[in-house]
């Protein structure tokens, strides 16, 4: 299962909320790979693939959001299954990341970590596909700031800073033009992107999940149909929010 992206990033509001959003995206030269890889919740992100046991993810977030650090999680799930030489599995929690790459999964594969996310791939066209993602993600991360006479501080929230979904595509993207998935026999592809956070909207915006089950263009489908789920975000925001927040349809005007 190709290439894949997790994240945490702090965060505050203009109002001075502190909050927490995690993310996972990822692209495969295989159909339906948003059925399959991504897991998130407010509390981690957990992301498996190569040869693909979708219990490790299910049961892995399940275990986060129980309050056991990811890698804690993800070891033990690993420890108890017997194909764990095939498998990659990484992910992230608010305090800790994870990765791990079986030594049977299909060259070339790797993973790498940063502070608060990791990459990983397999049957890749070699390392710089991981490195270009991380990169990318890297330019563009929203991370604690230590003031030395506070302590650690999420960075507000800036209205120029691109959603978190939007630049975990054009990590992926990066990554895409580093050559990718190494397997170009197979020309039926997809990609998925899912982004939770602690904070609340009325409206919760649908560019936070979405998936291309099957196409050969993943990423930039992807990115048109974020694009479209923005735009009707805020077309919905601009027509219903008030009787969203009243839950009263009377409040449309309509």
């Amino acid at each position: 299962m190709t290439f894949s992206i997790c994240v945490h990033e702090p965060y505050e509001t203009e109002s001075g909320e502190r909050h927490h959003r995690f993310g996972v995206a990822v692209t495969t030269r295989l159909p339906g790979v948003g059925t399959l890889c991504p897991f998130v919740s407010e509390h981690g992100t957990v992301a498996t693939q190569s040869l693909v046991n979708v219990e490790l993810g299910e049961r892995g977030i399940a275990y986060i959001d129980d309050g056991l650090a990811v890698d804690d999680a993800l070891e033990a799930l690993l420890n108890a299954d017997e194909g764990a030489p095939q498998r990659q599995l990484h992910g992230v929690d608010r305090e800790t990341t994870f990765t791990f790459s079986g030594e049977e999964c299909g060259d070339w594969y790797g993973h790498r970590e940063g502070e608060t996310y990791t990459v990983a791939g397999n049957l890749l066209t070699g390392p710089a596909v991981l490195e270009a993602a991380a990169e990318a993600y890297e330019a563009t991360a929203v991370r604690d700031e230590l003031d030395p006479s506070t302590g650690p501080a999420a960075v507000t929230a800036d209205v120029d800073t691109d959603p978190l979904a939007k630049r975990l595509i054009d990590a992926l993207a990066a990554g895409d033009r580093e050559g990718g998935d190494k397997r170009e026999e197979l020309s039926v592809q997809s990609a998925a992107v899912v982004v939770e956070t602690t904070e609340s909207h009325p409206v919760e915006p649908p560019y936070n999940d979405l998936r291309i089950d099957a196409t050969e263009t993943p990423i930039a489908d992807l990115r048109e149909t974020y694009d479209l789920a923005v735009r009707g975000y805020r077309d919905t925001l601009a027509r219903y929010e008030d009787a969203y927040e009243a839950d009263d349809l009377a409040e449309s005007g309509e």
